[in-house]
């Protein structure tokens, strides 16, 4: 064998050493009984790559030292493998160890030709290189610039994303170049040569993505204590070479997120993984073909179709072979359960080769973990340092201070500093809370400002409690509900409510706005909204606003603020509006989990039961009306109905919930979803009165809602409903007060007959790109007082008919980026108060009637609109240019 590789050119030595150990393998099958898989497999993978070093064979003499380099290797690793194979065949039944270890040999030597030849597509590649390889080595020297040049593109290659049209630029400078040199090389080597730039360009292109923001990394919290050791050995565990998924674990509110999206940001991850890290939010119920849509939104810019999740496995399959030879990648799932360990599994055979890696944030140890890094509660110490942070325990110089002992008729407290045993006692509430991160930061801020009597009895409860409240989930919950103390009871109840909501979501507030408002009989829309102030205060809520910062204000658009909340908070909800020790039937709130595959058995037990849940929330995947149970609901007030299907039923028993009054509707598909049957249904619900639609395809209107007082469509198909009403949209909706659309697209142009519902006072169309048009007959609706078209960036113009409009409070024509001119009728509003037209930028002169508006009191516009509104001289007003606010938590991505 030594004569062989001695005296033979490598190429033969090659050949000769892989039919060798075919042989040896093609002998074992046959007398091997305790590796017959193992070998069919390096078998077969031996067998597809026996074309391909028949060409090395072929190419032997030309082959540069490098690629020979190489090839000896692996020929060595073939003879060993060899005597590998005829080894097994003397390994006894019993000799468990020995056939463990023999496996995995095999298993490395199978990887190892793996990696050398890279199956299927990259195979091609690496046959291609090897042919330009020795067609450049007949160039007598004449293109050693040329490799200099190339040399360049790839390391340019690795650089930043932002260098990428730096790159193309380079690419096709060099190539340029390289026409000229081959022009007297034939055209066989300028084919070869062309083919590769085109490869390069193609990568490029690829990686030109608009679709950066989703995948994207959450900005950690301004304040973190305690992660510099954790991240510290979390990145050492990440760079380990034997770890492909790694776990981060942690019981809820304990920071895995938070130190996960820290991780991303560190320079060491980014040096390592360039732009290619990508962050998914997973949770209990993921759906496959949603986030390989996802992920090919951020690698590519855009995503295809999926007929099923096996389609979506294999265009993520041939994504992942592409991506590999370019540069590592790394993928954060955060919020995996239990429940979801098949979905990891999946990518993890995907995503298992390569540079590339996983990271898990979940509060179980899973299977598919290679290593499990637990993060730790926070020490005493940095415990102290954040419960003081958000109890306001530190004054400007960073000193503790106390609550006073006396108590202040101000709104507020007076703190001075701590003496020994107010020091004793801040120092034993801090133990209370165990070093969990968000219960220090709960109860830290209802602390905030408080007398020291409550800071005294918040002392008792945790230390009565401190031996057994943070060892299992429930009772951490029970001690979170402590926070709820500080509200009133229709903000605990308002907060209760949360748990309806489909977990890692984010809320759209005005939905909230409208449940409560309903369900606990609040005045109006303010009402309703001090509640949602009042918990986002006690950090039980976090609230987001959408691109702009108005979101609150006087008559601004509440679709563009949304609710997020804590996961433990949200189970915190749930415990608390569903105990266990309760009868069903008693139950204010009904919830069904998306986890489940059908309707709870407890709920199917009660379906000749009389229940009394005034709140019912059902979130699951495809149902149709077999599916459903019967329910008896009558004092049901809202009903929520959270999907993923992509055809659904309403459930039967809707048309028999007499008092139902609040009625939401959300599909989490692609695509707007259809519903079977359509909306006939809610032509028996006398009562209802607020209907928010989101991402439906809304079938023609058939029946009238006499007491219908808001309508909110969202990224819903409307154009058949509005066009095939069987009746006059007046007639249908008599006392409609409020309608919301927004990102409906195959809006064109409203319909003429809303404009002849009287009692309409809000009238929102925002984000329909394609609406051009608004009709006439808009000045029928002499009522309006707010009339909001942000973003309709399709929209020529107002109609004159506007002037009639007196009611009108507050207009919006923001990023109507087309309109060129204000209606002369616009100084005939007299009872404008704000206007909003920031980003007109083609509107270069106001109508000459503008000077009539008196009581215009603040307009928002640019720069370059300023000086026309400075020239009327209009006596309260104030122009303010609008504070924009680049964030996208919004979208829930």
């Amino acid at each position: 064998m030594a004569s062989l590789v001695g005296g033979a050119a490598l190429g033969a030595s090659f050949g000769v050493a892989a039919q060798l150990l075919s042989d040896a393998i093609k002998e074992a099958v046959k007398s091997v009984k305790n590796f017959k898989k193992d070998l069919r497999r390096l078998d077969s993978t031996l067998d597809r790559v026996k074309p391909r070093i028949e060409e090395v064979k072929l190419l032997d003499e030309k082959l540069k030292d490098s690629s020979k380099a190489n090839i000896a290797s692996l020929t060595q690793e073939l003879k060993e493998g060899e005597q590998l194979v005829r080894k097994c065949g003397k390994i006894g039944k019993l000799n468990c160890y020995r056939k463990l270890r023999y496996s995995s040999k095999l298993l490395k030597l199978e990887q190892s030709l793996n990696r050398f030849f890279q199956l299927n597509v990259e195979l091609e590649i690496w046959r291609n290189s090897i042919q330009i390889e020795v067609y450049l080595e007949q160039m007598d020297g004449r293109l050693d610039r040329m490799d200099g040049n190339l040399d360049m593109v790839a390391s340019k290659l690795n650089g930043a994303q932002s260098k990428l049209d730096v790159v193309g630029n380079n690419v096709i400078v060099v190539g340029n170049r390289l026409g000229v040199k081959l022009e007297e090389m034939g055209s066989e080597l300028k084919d070869k040569l062309d083919y590769v730039a085109n490869g390069i360009n193609s990568k490029l292109n690829q990686f030109r993505t608009d679709g950066a923001e989703v995948c994207a990394i959450p900005e950690p919290p301004s304040h973190i204590v305690g992660f510099d050791v954790p991240l510290r050995e979390l990145k050492r565990e990440l760079f380990r070479e034997d770890v492909k998924v790694l776990g981060l674990c942690a019981l809820g509110g304990c920071g895995k997120t938070t130190l996960a999206a820290k991780l991303c940001k560190d320079d060491d991850v980014i040096g390592f993984f360039n732009t290619n890290i990508l962050f998914l939010t997973i949770s209990s119920s993921p759906k496959f073909e949603l986030i390989i849509h996802r992920l090919f939104k951020k690698i590519c810019g855009s995503a295809p179709g999926f007929v099923n999740d096996e389609d979506a496995m294999n265009h993520l399959r041939e994504l992942k072979q592409f991506k590999e030879q370019l540069d590592p990648m790394l993928l954060v799932l955060d919020d995996v359960w239990p429940e979801s360990e098949v979905f990891l599994e999946r990518l993890r055979h995907v995503f298992n080769t390569g540079g590339c890696k996983m990271v898990v944030t979940s509060r179980s140890a899973l299977q598919s973990f290679d290593s499990t890094y637990t993060l730790k509660m926070l020490s005493d110490e940095n415990s102290m340092v954040l419960f003081s942070h958000h109890a306001n325990l530190q004054d400007k110089n960073g000193n503790s201070r106390k609550p006073e002992k006396e108590l202040s008729s101000s709104s507020g407290l007076r703190l001075s500093l701590l003496n020994g045993m107010e020091l004793q006692m801040v120092r034993s509430i801090v133990r209370g809370c165990k070093g969990s991160p968000l219960v220090l930061e709960v109860i830290g801020r209802s602390l905030r400002e408080q007398p020291l009597m409550i800071w005294q009895d918040t002392e008792r409860i945790l230390s009565s409690e401190s031996s057994s409240i943070f060892e299992s989930h429930d009772q951490i919950l029970k001690c979170l509900a402590r926070s709820l103390d500080v509200l009133n009871y229709t903000a605990r109840q308002c907060f209760l409510d949360l748990g309806a909501f489909p977990e890692d979501h984010r809320i759209p507030a005005s939905a909230l706005i409208d449940i409560w408002i309903e369900l606990h009989k609040l005045h109006d829309e303010n009402g309703a909204f001090r509640n949602l102030h009042q918990l986002s205060t006690h950090s039980l809520v976090n609230l987001i606003e959408g691109t702009r910062k108005d979101a609150g204000e006087l008559h601004c658009n509440l679709n563009k603020l949304f609710v997020v909340q804590h996961d433990l908070l949200r189970d915190l909800a749930i415990y608390k509006s569903q105990p266990q020790n309760q009868d069903i039937t008693q139950r204010e709130r009904l919830v069904m989990e998306r986890r489940e595959n059908d309707l709870p058995e407890i709920w199917k037990d009660q379906k000749d039961q009389r229940l009394s849940a005034r709140l019912i929330s059902i979130l699951t995947g495809e149902r149709s009306p077999s599916n459903w149970c019967d329910m008896q609901l009558p004092e049901a007030v809202v009903l929520i109905l959270d999907f993923l299907a992509m055809e659904y039923s309403v459930p039967p028993f809707l048309e028999k919930m007499g008092k139902l009054k609040v009625l939401i509707m959300t599909s989490h598909g692609q695509k707007p979803a259809k519903l079977k049957g359509g909306l006939q249904a809610l032509g028996n619900v006398a009562q209802l009165k607020r209907i928010r639609l989101e991402k439906i395809s809304i079938p023609s209107l058939t029946v009238p809602l006499k007491n219908l007082r808001k309508i909110s469509l969202v990224m819903c198909e409307v154009g058949q409903a509005f066009s095939n009403c069987t009746m006059e949209i007046s007639s249908m909706l008599p006392n409609l007060i409020e309608l919301n659309i927004d990102y409906c697209n195959d809006l064109v142009e409203l319909p003429p007959g809303i404009c002849h519902v009287f009692h309409l006072q809000k009238l929102s169309i925002t984000n329909c790109h394609n609406l051009s048009k608004l009709p006439e007959e808009l000045g029928y609706m002499t009522n309006l007082e707010a009339l909001r078209l942000h973003a309709c960036t399709g929209l020529l113009q107002l109609p004159e008919s506007i002037r009639n409009l007196h009611e009108l409070r507050f207009l919006d024509i923001s990023e109507c980026v087309s309109m060129e001119s204000l209606s002369q009728g616009l100084g005939e509003l007299n009872s404008l108060e704000k206007l909003d037209m920031s980003s007109c930028s083609r509107v270069k002169e106001l109508p000459s009637s503008a000077s009539n508006l008196r009581n215009l009191k603040v307009i928002y516009c640019d720069d370059e609109t300023t000086s026309l509104w400075k020239r009327l001289q209009l006596p309260e007003l104030s122009i303010e240019e609008p504070e924009e606010d680049i964030n996208l938590s919004w979208l829930g991505i």
